[in-house]
Formats: C-alpha cells, sequence, structure tokens
C-alpha cells in the first residue's frame, strides 16, 4: 500500500510553553494529519537530551524526556496553577526553543507538580516502576547522582560510585529516595500522557515512526550501569569512540563520541540487551527507524582521545545474525533501515536480506557532495520496498538546499529531472514533493519545513555543529487549511 506522512519532531510542535509537547496542540496536529490524508508521523528520539540538546545523546535510552509532558494536564490535576506556568519564563521567540530556559524553568515547575502530586500513594505509579525496573531503577539512580555531582558525567563522580560499589549504592538509594522518587515520577507521567496520545494518533488512522539511535551516550545510565556491553579498559573507559569518516560534507568525518558495543559479548548474551532495547520502542511506537543501520554491517571506529574523526577505520558488525534474533523475537514488526551515506554492497545486501525498506533522499541525488551514491537516490532506480525523503533532520530544507547549497549546475541538473524550467527557486519544494510522492516507494515523508517551503533558517540540525540546533519550531497556524488542502490533493493525486 501506498502511503504519505510527516516528519516533524514532538518538540517542533507549537504549545504555549516553549518547546512541543504533549498538549493539545499535538492533538490538532493529528487532526491536521488526518484531514490532509497523511497516514505517518515520523518523529525524532523522544530520550532526555543532554549537552548539545541532541536527541541522539540522551541519559538513557530508554526514558522519555520531561519536556514533553503537558503542563496542563498537571494544572488538570490540581498539582499546578496556570498561573504558575503562564507566569514562568520559557523564552518569547515562538519560532525557536530555548532550551537554557526550558531548563531553567520547567524543571521547578515539575518540582511543584511532584510534591503536590503524592505520587507514592498511587498504585499505577508503582505498577509501573516494576513493570519497568530493569532500566528505571539504574536511570532514577543515575539521574539523582548526576545532580549531587554538579550535573558531571559518571566519569567525575567518585571510584566508588563510578564502578558502582553495592554498598554505596544502597546507601545512597537511601539517601537520595525523594530525588529518584522525583524521576520515577517525572517517567510515570510521561510515558501516561505519551501512550495518550499514540492511542488518539491511531485512532484517527496515523501510525507513528520512532527513532532508534544505533548507539547510546557515554553520559548515560546505559553506560553506567553496564560497561561490559561496550568497548571499555580495565580502567573504565573506552577504548574506541563512534563516529563516521570524512566526506563531501565534512573533511575531518564526524566525531560522535559515543561508545562503541563489544558485539562479541552481545553474541554471547544472545543480544539480550539489543531485545530489551527494541522491545520498548516497540511498545512505544508503530514503526521504528534503526539510524545508522550500514553500523550493523561496519562502524567506523575512532581511537578514544582523538579531537577528529580522521584516524578512524572500519570493523565489522553483528551483521544478519542480529536481526534474525530480531525477527524470531519480534515477527512482522515494521522496520526501517536508515541506510544513508556512503553505502557498500554489503550494507545493500544486508538491507536486501533483513527486508527493510531503506531510505531514499531527495537531495543526495543531485548533490555533488555526495559523490558516492547519487545514482541510487534518482527515483527512476527505485524499487518499491523503500522509503522515500525529500530530506531529513540533518539535512537542509529544499528551499536552503535548491538556493543556498547548489551549484548552478547542479541546479540545472534538478531542473532537467524535473522537466522543470519556469517554477522560481523558491518555489522549488514543490515540484521535489511532487516528485517524492509520484515515485515508486511505498512511503512517502516530507519534513513540515518542506511542505511550508521554508529556508535553512528552519533547518532542524547541522551534522559536526552546536549550538544552533533542534530548536525550530513550527507556529500556530503555519498548517493552515489551504496546506491541508494542497497535501491531500497531492496525496489523493498520487494514489497515497
Amino acid at each position: 500500500m501506498r502511503a504519505n506522512g510527516i516528519l516533524l519532531p514532538v518538540s517542533s510542535l507549537p504549545s504555549k510553553y516553549g518547546i512541543g509537547c504533549f498538549s493539545i496542540e499535538a492533538y490538532e496536529f493529528i487532526d491536521q494529519m488526518k484531514k490532509a490524508g497523511q497516514k505517518y508521523w515520523q518523529i525524532l528520539p523522544l530520550g532526555p537530551t543532554g549537552y548539545g540538546d541532541s536527541p541522539y545523546q540522551s541519559f538513557s535510552t530508554f526514558a522519555g524526556n520531561p519536556y514533553y509532558i503537558n503542563l496542563d494536564q498537571l494544572v488538570s490535576y490540581g498539582w499546578l496553577t496556570k498561573e504558575e506556568c503562564e507566569n514562568a519564563d520559557f523564552g518569547e521567540d515562538k519560532q525557536y526553543v530555548d532550551y537554557g530556559k526550558q531548563y531553567q524553568n520547567r524543571y521547578p515547575l515539575l518540582r511543584k507538580a511532584f510534591a503536590n502530586s503524592h505520587i507514592a500513594q498511587q498504585d499505577d505509579f508503582w505498577c509501573f516502576c516494576e513493570e519497568q525496573k530493569e532500566w528505571l531503577s539504574d536511570y532514577a539512580l543515575y539521574m539523582a547522582l548526576k545532580g549531587e555531582n554538579d550535573n558531571r558525567s559518571w566519569e567525575e563522580w567518585d571510584e566508588s560510585l563510578k564502578r558502582r560499589d553495592p554498598e554505596v549504592l544502597d546507601q545512597k538509594r537511601e539517601e537520595l529516595k525523594e530525588e529518584i522518587l522525583f524521576y520515577e515520577f517525572l517517567q510515570y507521567e510521561f510515558r501516561k500522557q505519551w501512550d495518550a496520545l499514540k492511542a488518539y494518533a491511531n485512532e484517527n488512522g496515523i501510525k507513528i515512526i520512532g527513532d532508534i539511535p544505533i548507539y547510546v551516550s557515554f553520559d548515560s545510565a546505559d553506560v553506567w550501569a553496564d560497561k561490559k556491553l561496550f568497548q571499555f579498559d580495565e580502567k573504565g573507559y573506552p577504548t574506541a569512540v563512534a563516529g563516521v569518516p570524512p566526506d563531501g560534507f565534512s573533511a575531518d568525518g564526524q566525531l560522535w563520541g559515543n561508545p562503541l558495543y563489544d558485539w562479541e559479548y552481545h553474541k554471547q548474551t544472545g543480544f539480550a540487551w539489543w531485545l530489551k532495547r527494541l522491545e520498548s520502542c516497540f511498545q512505544m511506537y508503530d514503526v521504528v527507524r534503526i539510524d545508522h543501520f550500514r553500523g550493523f554491517d561496519e562502524y567506523f571506529s575512532v581511537p578514544y582521545g582523538d579531537s577528529t574523526a580522521v584516524r578512524g577505520h572500519w570493523e565489522k558488525g553483528p551483521g544478519i545474525e542480529f536481526f534474525q534474533k530480531v525477527e524470531e523475537y519480534f515477527p512482522g514488526k515494521e522496520i526501517i533501515a536508515e541506510d544513508l551515506g556512503y553505502v557498500t554492497d554489503t550494507v545493500r545486501k544486508l538491507v536486501k536480506d533483513t527486508g527493510y525498506p531503506g531510505m531514499k533522499v531527495l537531495e543526495f541525488a543531485f548533490d555533488s557532495r555526495d559523490s558516492g551514491n547519487a545514482e541510487d537516490y534518482l527515483p527512476h532506480n527505485y524499487d518499491h520496498n523503500c522509503v522515500v525523503y525529500t530530506g531529513t533532520h540533518d539535512n537542509e530544507t529544499v528551499i536552503g538546499w535548491f538556493c543556498e547549497g547548489l551549484l548552478e549546475k547542479e541546479k540545472q541538473s534538478v531542473r532537467a529531472y524535473l522537466n522543470d524550467y519556469v517554477t522560481m527557486d523558491d518555489q522549488m519544494h514543490i515540484p521535489m514533493i511532487c516528485l517524492a510522492m509520484r515515485s515508486v516507494a511505498r512511503l512517502c515523508i516530507i519534513p513540515m519545513q518542506d511542505l511550508l517551503g521554508l529556508d535553512n533558517q528552519a533547518r532542524l540540525n547541522h551534522p559536526s555543529t552546536m549550538g544552533t540546533n533542534w530548536k525550530w519550531r513550527l507556529r500556530k497556524g503555519e498548517f493552515n487549511s489551504r496546506l491541508i488542502s494542497d497535501l491531500y490533493a497531492m496525496t489523493k493525486r498520487y494514489g497515497r
């Protein structure tokens, strides 16, 4: 079945309090998607963000971001007042998130709500804690210890905490029990609100595409709780970290810095940790997009301590053995393989052997900076089993790309392929969206910024940079009745 969807992170939804969340605006967005004939809503990872505000660098791969908790819902419970929420300073700019003000002013409200909730008296809360204890206990303790250690990462803590001395941890659990309870409360409320929003989406014929980063953050409960999962030395430090090699977009490559997996250990355990991680995702989402899929074929290993990815090299990943185990435990579950970047024949074979749809990004088909695989992204080379995008969260918007990123000869190539020499440059998003929709790809996902025809001021992320990413927001009224009507007409025209 051919279908269409929209890429819009939860953080980019309009809302009253400075960042998109599980508020009435999220429900209204689902209503708008339904009117526009869309079947899928793709979001980014929902985890609690740390340094750099990236959803791909989370304090836990299992936890949810407290920023997404709807404050109005807490008001309805009587845990906060409307005045307390409205008087908090979340910034005046409705188009960009101010993460500093979110951190400074949202947490005090969440703490007030926690104090007024008397959550420890609620049986549902304790049931949730018991169901999620395998990760929640370590996560809540980790966050409480971070707070006690000026929010520093675990490698800067006392040795007894770094090595998880059982007696010391028991002592800390007693000393910090109220703070631990607070972080458990946040996860309970997050999950309750998210489950309600997802149920509403499903009731209205919208499936949620969630995103699982291949790697976890060094500063995370996941790493602190079980270093055996990763390539660490006897002193408790990584021997190598993740990244990608130099390419046309980055001369030094990208140094992500995430710990690399000890895949031999994972094989010995039957990939137990990964299966738990995927199980959590399948509880949260209808479809899971596995980020950086090629890392399961080969992953790029950079010596720990290097300042760039230049000295990195490729290592073999777990390959098809891992995905056979995934199919055994989760038969028939929908998975998308993010197979972007320089794709080798072995990666292509792995994607084909899994049966997962890969990703096609139209911008890559015409951009000389992506010199290795341009032919793969031209629609006449697609097969049905793929997902097509104009661009992703890591790309320029179509208008920014066409007007600012391309050479004149590349613009001519785009126009020639589209057989379109008339459309103004700042309207090129429309034929590009039509090109994606009429392709044979079974699923077409368009970023909201491209539907709106916005330039690079609306770009969500510029890889290998910090300070300006993950901030763009949809303003109330931008996804209006005219755009909804036009999107519905295009969706119907191309049989989606």
